[in-house]
């Protein structure tokens, strides 16, 4: 038996029909999820009315490591730091500083437990409550 090329044609309609297929469920998961996404990056972003980026990188820093994590990565230039709390459980938050407007930074939280992101509102409110306190602190100059 000779070995035939499938035709290109007959590839392009094949591979079109599960780009149909797919763009449906995408569509469809996205419309589903949109509200709760728009809910959990409220939870997950505050503003600070200041334009001192490293300053903020530094006290989010100090901000982890005072919860219990051990900081793992920081990208001074992009703004990104990254920490995994070992207590009993295993969580990874990943928080990232960057402008907002002429005047403020927006920071924002990322948590996963077990690599499920966390949707809970508690563990990002711990941490804005401590990071606003360590943001007041070094605006204001108290140790």
């Amino acid at each position: 038996m000779r070995w035939r090329p499938i035709p290109s044609v007959l590839m392009a309609f094949v591979a079109l029909g599960f780009l149909v297929g797919c763009q449906t469920d995408s569509k469809q998961q996205i419309m589903l999820t949109d509200k709760t996404q728009v809910e959990l990056r409220a939870i997950q972003t505050r503003g600070f009315d200041t334009t001192d980026k490293p300053l903020a990188v530094r006290n989010v820093i100090s901000t982890l490591q005072d919860l219990g994590f051990v900081v793992d990565k920081v990208d001074d230039t992009l703004g990104t730091i990254s920490g995994t709390k070992l207590s009993g459980y295993a969580m990874r938050m990943t928080v990232t500083v960057r402008p907002h407007g002429k005047a403020q930074l927006a920071v924002r939280a990322s948590a996963q437990y077990n690599l499920t992101a966390v949707s809970d509102p508690k563990p990002y409110q711990q941490f804005f409550a401590a990071l606003e306190k360590a943001m007041f602190l070094t605006a204001n100059e108290v140790d």
